[in-house]
């Protein structure tokens, strides 16, 4: 197939907020030393921002770094955290905790990190960058073993494999350098992973689910600049996760609920948790006369230091939630996904300038390890691996940790691959969820509806099987398809034909947000790009 050519000096993959700090940094850099390397960044969301969702209290101090006059330039943080609460709740009652050191939020900020990637994405247009957002990236490029480039998927293909009246073949993106910023689970990181053997002798990375609402609420409840966490019911003691709550601006109020990928039960069913924890007395009453007007869900890394891959490859870098930079006791990883990204800019900068590393940045790890990131993650490395323990001997493990060792105990825990631990059904009791009162608690279609997802019905299922048979002999016999639970979009359905239950994919119900591709008990399913632009809109999430 001939496919159009464009060469760029650095190509970007991923528009979120490590990608968008690299272009900016590398554009700084070209003004301040009279260079011209051209940047490019390829986003598979229809725009900048549109396939971002996250929490989100912002750290600001890599924002501080990479723009000081972020407040002048009317960057979107403008609700300062006034208070924090920690709160322990059991089924009918909620018990205020003291809230530890890790997640005090004085100086930080809510925001829709959407609207702060948008508005990167602008100041980096400004300064010369090449944004191009609806661009899947299905492969990488190599000449003998360096990565020298990507390749657009193409659009307008059916089915079948075969090409449309719209068909539109994908581009071929060479250049010097590849930036993965593909955030967490990336597709090609993952690939990349295997080729080049990145995560040889580090431990598997390990996932949350996060699962998130945006609310108007009137403003007699609001209360700006509130954040709560809570942890507690309506989980069990053994099951890791907890809530978020935060307060933005004007009448907004921001809901969800992050789960560990490692529970065991397969009737287990994180949207389920989320839509339980909301008719909690004290939390129901924060929604009362509220409207839900968003909805999303989104993988997030949690394995911390000791689960960081090698973070180059010859020709590129990995940088942001592609890494997983991630701190957990924090809540918080647009912080180290920022400088990470400025890190890695200021080093293949240097390299691209003087010569001296002509195939791999090897510099960039090494200029990491001395930033302020690695002590971050550091500190922070022994909080989640402990939690595996159950609820209350990871938090008494955590108070000694934070207090005792303040972060720097003599010993290092260790994580777990997700999938490998969830057990077979006839070994574990299937739950009975409560129905749905459309008030404060919803089903999952109606929820989906709210994602905006937009998805080309006829174009190849991006959901792969690597042996379409082991989603019955193995998914559906032992452990009865817990992806029809574990997916927050109903994309994984069983239907009986004749008794015969077979798999159905709904790939147009994909969020993009991975659980799939990490808690499938085989690891049989694979997440490959859908058409460029397909997926979720969000706009404030």
């Amino acid at each position: 197939m001939s496919r159009e050519i464009m060469e760029f000096d650095i190509v970007i993959v991923g528009a979120g907020p490590s990608g968008l700090s690299a272009a900016i940094r590398l554009a700084q850099l070209n003004q301040q030393h009279n260079q011209s390397y051209s940047i490019a960044v390829l986003d598979k969301g229809e725009e900048v921002g549109a396939h971002i969702l996250s929490g989100a209290v912002l750290e600001p101090r890599a924002l501080n770094e990479l723009i000081p006059d972020w407040k002048e330039q009317q960057a979107p943080v403008v609700t300062p955290v006034k208070q924090d609460k920690l709160l322990f709740l059991t089924a009918k009652k909620a018990f205020t905790l003291p809230t530890p050191p890790q997640m005090h939020n004085q100086g930080n900020y809510i925001i829709s990190l959407g609207k702060l990637c948008r508005w990167l994405a602008a100041y980096a247009e400004n300064l010369g960058v090449n944004i191009f957002p609806g661009f899947a990236v299905t492969d990488a490029l190599f000449d003998g073993d360096r990565v020298c480039g990507v390749v657009i998927g193409d659009k307008g293909i059916d089915k079948q494999g075969q090409p449309t009246s719209r068909f539109q073949p994908g581009m071929e993106l060479l250049a010097k350098q590849v930036l993965l910023a593909e955030g967490c689970r990336g597709s090609l990181t993952q690939r990349l992973f295997e080729r080049y053997d990145l995560r040889n002798n580090v431990d598997p990375q390990t996932y949350g689910l996060g699962i998130k609402e945006l609310w108007e609420i009137p403003p007699e409840l609001h209360q700006s600049g509130l954040v709560i966490h809570s942890i507690g019911w309506p989980l069990d003691y053994k099951t890791y996760g907890g809530s978020f709550i935060y307060y933005l601006e004007d009448k907004y109020l921001a809901i969800g609920f992050v789960v560990g990928l490692d529970y065991e039960n397969p009737y287990f069913n994180p949207y389920e948790e989320f839509q339980q924890f909301k008719s909690h007395p004290v939390i129901r009453s924060m929604l009362t006369s509220g409207k839900r007007i968003a909805y999303g869900a989104r993988s997030l890394n949690e394995g911390g230091l000791q689960s960081i891959p090698k973070l180059t490859f010859p020709g590129g870098v990995i940088i942001g939630c592609a890494a997983g930079f991630l701190n957990v006791p924090k809540i918080k990883g647009i912080h180290n996904a920022m400088k990470s990204g400025m890190v890695a800019a200021e080093s293949m900068f240097s390299m691209l300038t003087h010569h001296t590393e002509t195939v791999e940045c090897t510099s960039y790890p090494k200029n990491l390890r001395t930033s302020w990131v690695w002590e971050d993650l550091y500190r922070a490395r022994n909080i989640r691996p402990a939690m595996r323990w159950g609820l209350w001997p990871g938090l008494v493990y955590a108070g000694l940790d934070t207090y005792l060792f303040r972060g720097r105990a003599p010993w290092t825990l260790h994580n777990h691959a997700d999938y490998a631990v969830l057990k077979k059904a006839d070994q574990c009791q299937s739950i009975a969820y409560p129905k749905h009162d459309n008030q404060e608690t919803f089903d999952l279609l109606s929820s989906v509806y709210l994602t905006n997802s937009r998805h080309e019905e006829n174009q190849p299922c991006h959901l792969q099987l690597k042996d379409p048979a082991i989603a019955i002999t193995v998914n559906w016999q032992e452990y009865q398809s817990p992806e029809q639970r574990y997916c927050p979009a109903g994309v994984y359905e069983i239907i009986q034909d004749d008794k015969q239950p077979r798999l159905q994919i709904n790939a147009a119900n994909c969020i993009q947000c991975k659980a799939c591709d990490i808690k499938d008990p085989t690891q049989n399913i694979v997440w490959t790009p859908p058409e460029g632009g397909s997926g979720p809109q969000y706009n404030m999430m």
